[in-house]
């Protein structure tokens, strides 16, 4: 058993991918935190589009998504605004064969649709985060109310409209011989088979070279032999041979297959829940939609429930890219709140822990 204990901080993909690690092998990571999302930008890509725009980077404050826009708040003072169907333009290809808005296989999910300006909808999946949330809400980290019918409804119904776009896009990539293997309905048995003929080859054929790879980086993590290096925006293997017996990176990817016990049957658009409530923070003020999550990891860190947490930063030396930290320490969770609507290497660090 791991002597680590970290929350992690992560998008459905890599929310999911912890999930397959926590599946397969000894993992660190104790608590999940999903974030709501319903795509990613290529921050190559955004970049572009924003000098179009005659703005860099460096002159934003804050990203907001919402109503249709992608809202840029500047450093100046201004705010600027750019329609969904231009930013889309730039959203990253993987992002059209997602199926999950809510991060399915979380502890609790957490996200600003469904609940008012100022508060988070937080989706309570497992009894661990039933118990964490009750004890944060008692201990006056977080004040809550249950969500309304109508605030549920709006919620379901963006889960599912993101279900049904993306499930065609699926069909359609697949009638191109595109695969998208990680919605095939099989059993845990032939998972297994499958895997175990399976190795970087056959992910990079089946998932890194047809646009399906979320640069999560857990195969980079996971590979016992540290032949995998995540380089120019995704998975590149050293020239070495894998071993013969080790299938770990095709396993752990969560665009491969899913594991039963994971995957969404799709009969409930925003997945299994045992609660669903409207959250707000009393301890903190930066950051967004309720500061919901950075009093969550707060409340965690200060309670010794975990010995650090796995979160994504800004680079100090570029503005808005992401860059992904452990860390315990409060400031510098407070820090990295916010949302980069971009993707890194999230399980980078805890390779980097497993080396120490």
């Amino acid at each position: 058993m791991s002597q680590e204990k970290i929350a992690m901080v992560g998008t459905p993909c890599e929310i999911m991918a912890a999930s397959k690690i926590q599946h397969y092998t000894d993992s660190p990571i104790y608590f999940k935190v999903g974030l709501f999302c319903m795509e990613n930008f290529s921050y190559s890509y955004f970049t572009k589009l924003l000098e179009t725009m005659n703005i860099t980077m460096d002159e934003i404050e804050k990203f907001r998504i919402e109503k249709g826009y992608a809202f840029l708040n500047l450093k100046n003072g201004e705010q600027r605004k750019i329609p969904l169907t231009t930013a889309k333009t730039v959203v990253r290809k993987n992002c059209n064969i997602c199926v999950e808005l809510t991060s399915e296989t979380s502890d609790i999910s957490v996200g600003s649709i469904g609940s008012e300006n100022g508060w988070s909808t937080v989706i309570i999946r497992t009894e661990k985060g039933e118990k964490i949330i009750e004890d944060a809400i008692k201990q006056k980290y977080l004040k809550a109310k249950e969500l309304t019918p109508s605030q549920l409804k709006l919620l379901e119904r963006i889960a599912s409209n993101k279900t049904k776009t993306n499930r065609e896009n699926i069909e359609n990539r697949e009638s191109k011989a595109r695969p998208v293997l990680y919605v095939r309905d099989k059993t845990d048995e032939n998972i297994m088979e499958e895997n175990l003929e399976s190795n970087f080859d056959d992910l990079r054929a089946n998932v890194i070279n047809v646009g399906a790879c979320v640069l999560c980086g857990a195969c980079e993590y996971v590979c016992p032999e540290e032949l995998i290096l995540i380089k120019n925006s995704k998975p590149r293997k050293k020239r070495k041979k894998c071993p013969e017996d080790c299938h770990m990176c095709f396993s752990i990817c969560p665009r491969t297959f899913v594991p039963i016990n994971l995957r969404n049957d799709l009969k409930g658009v925003i997945g299994d829940y045992r609660k669903i409530l409207t959250v707000k923070s009393l301890n903190h003020n930066q950051g967004q939609d309720g500061v919901v999550v950075t009093t969550i990891l707060d409340y965690l860190i200060s309670n010794n429930i975990v010995n650090q947490t796995l979160i994504v930063d800004k680079k100090d030396n570029l503005a808005w890219k992401p860059i992904a930290k452990l860390t315990r320490d409060i400031d510098e969770i407070v820090k990295a709140s916010g949302t980069k609507y971009s993707v890194c290497p999230v399980f980078k660090p805890l390779k980097q822990l497993k080396e120490r």
